[in-house]
């Protein structure tokens, strides 16, 4: 069980409350300020002490990843809705790729699921972690793109979710100078990543294999 000290007068009654509470304050500051959070912010939003936050998270990078899968599918629904009605695989795609660069810069929490570097803490972090490609998938699948009829099976869609990531990793590390922004770049990542997305793969294999 939780302790039961601060909290706004309202200690958790168990250690999964306790989380989800952490949770949500770092959630909400990050929502405010838009910037990384610590683990003194968090317990000064809750009232308790840093060493309450860290029996919970060892550390930042663990809470900020932990604010990240909760914050997934709110961030899907907000990709879903900007591209909904676009069906052509090569639009959205690049639309797609261009909102996540521009959302990430104000949702940092996310981008340790995304970025290979976490530049406060020079920590790193695969681009093709499971949660990564996990992501990635769940946003193509969440299109309004016929994939198959485009020619895209499970393992095209996978290496299609890869090569996004390896994308954003491109820009995260370094995104250009100056940086490339709305339509600059649209018209980028559609000739260069639309291009790809458009040279229709062969059904049952990835593309470029036998």
């Amino acid at each position: 069980m939780a302790r039961r000290h601060g909290w706004g007068g309202r200690p958790p009654q168990s250690d999964e409350e306790a989380v989800a509470r952490i949770v949500g304050a770092a959630i909400a500051i990050i929502d405010d300020t838009g910037a990384m959070v610590s683990m003194a912010d968090v317990a000064r939003s809750l009232g308790v002490i840093r060493q309450t936050v860290y029996r919970y998270f060892p550390n930042a990078d663990a809470l900020m990843k932990a604010v990240a899968i909760a914050s997934v599918d709110a961030f899907l629904d907000r990709i879903e809705a900007h591209l909904r009605g676009i069906t052509d695989p090569r639009e959205a795609v690049t639309e797609g790729t261009a909102y996540v660069l521009e959302t990430l810069p104000r949702t940092p929490h996310l981008g340790l699921l995304l970025s290979p570097v976490h530049a406060d803490r020079g920590s790193q972090q695969a681009i093709t972690s499971g949660q990564a490609r996990a992501f990635a998938q769940s946003m193509l699948q969440r299109f309004d793109v016929d994939w198959p009829a485009h020619g895209y099976d499970d393992t095209a869609l996978a290496e299609l979710a890869e090569f996004i990531l390896r994308t954003v990793q491109s820009f995260s590390v370094d995104p250009g100078d100056p940086p490339r922004t709305g339509e600059r770049l649209r018209t980028y990542l559609d000739r260069w990543v639309g291009t790809a997305v458009a040279a229709q793969p062969v059904s049952g294999s990835a593309p470029g294999r036998t």
